[in-house]
């Protein structure tokens, strides 16, 4: 592990689960956190680009947890609790999220040089009024782990998306991270790639299928320098519609979905190469499960 204060953290962590204990690990360094009766850990998706399929970042996810399973097959914990948990409550569980994540992910040597995507919850933009971004960026600095390949992704809200990017991502910017919009159709996210506090948006594969839409869309985030990520992806013919849009524009596009990868707790992701996913890529994915 090349993060020394995050092992010497890690080392001092309890090894098993108490009434007392928030944050653990087991013997193969994955941590684990409690949330009032629930256990949770983290599972990562690799995003890829469209030049050859090579991962260029992972997306972290928060996953219930019960002893036998693995992690990758738990529920969402912000579906099981989104209608439950108060603002506050809220804030702890994305600040937990984010402490698991951060350490799950920098622990593996496949970490380094790549890029960390974390999902932040509306309910923490509401319940944070001001300096967002910064208890992580602490918490971070003492682990000495690099903020500048995190990037955090603020939800989709049209009603209050002018708010989301003049005020919360300004804050983020300021405490060192990169933000990603999430965006609700191409449209959108051809205007918000022109904002200047935004690194990347963020769309559904199913929303990518206008090839005229896509190809105009690629034109202005090459104008800006914003990233295209497009999730969701578990179509071949999607995909192919994409790849023949990046590649007529000449504009890398990252993709990530069960066409590729499935959400796992190691790094490790299997190579995908060109040939082979056309050919079947539904034997690639169920060699990886």
């Amino acid at each position: 592990m090349a993060y020394q204060p995050l092992k010497k953290t890690i080392s001092h962590l309890p090894t098993a689960s108490s009434i007392n204990t928030n944050v653990w690990v087991a013997d193969d360094g994955q941590a684990y956190g409690r949330y009032f009766n629930s256990s949770l850990t983290s599972a990562f998706q690799a995003l890829r680009s469209t030049l050859d399929l090579q991962v260029v970042g992972y997306q972290a996810t928060a996953r219930s947890y019960a002893p036998g399973q693995q992690s990758e097959s738990g529920l969402s914990l912000w579906r099981l609790l989104d209608h439950a948990a108060s603002d506050d409550e809220s804030v702890e569980l994305d600040r937990l999220c984010r402490l698991l994540h951060a350490i799950n992910f920098y622990r593996q040597p496949q970490a380094f040089g790549q890029d960390l995507y974390l999902h932040v919850h509306s309910r923490l933009l509401a319940a944070v009024q001001q300096n967002h971004g910064a208890a992580f960026r602490r918490i971070l600095d003492t682990l000495e782990l690099p903020h500048q390949h995190i990037a955090l992704e603020l939800p989709h809200n049209s009603s209050n998306q002018r708010w989301i990017l003049n005020h919360v991502s300004a804050n983020y910017q300021l405490n060192g991270f990169r933000i990603v919009v999430n965006v609700g159709d191409i449209a959108q996210g051809s205007e918000l790639a022109r904002h200047p506090n935004i690194a990347a948006i963020r769309l559904d594969g199913s929303s990518a299928l206008d090839s005229d839409a896509l190809a105009s869309l690629c034109s202005v985030a090459r104008e800006t320098g914003t990233n295209i990520i497009i999730k969701k992806l578990d179509n071949l013919q999607y995909y192919q519609t994409i790849e023949k849009v990046a590649q007529a524009e000449k504009q890398e596009i990252y993709v990530q979905g069960f066409l590729f990868d499935k959400p796992n707790a190691s790094l490790f992701s299997y190579p995908v190469r060109l040939a082979g996913l056309r050919a079947g890529m539904a034997c690639q994915c169920s060699s990886q499960q």
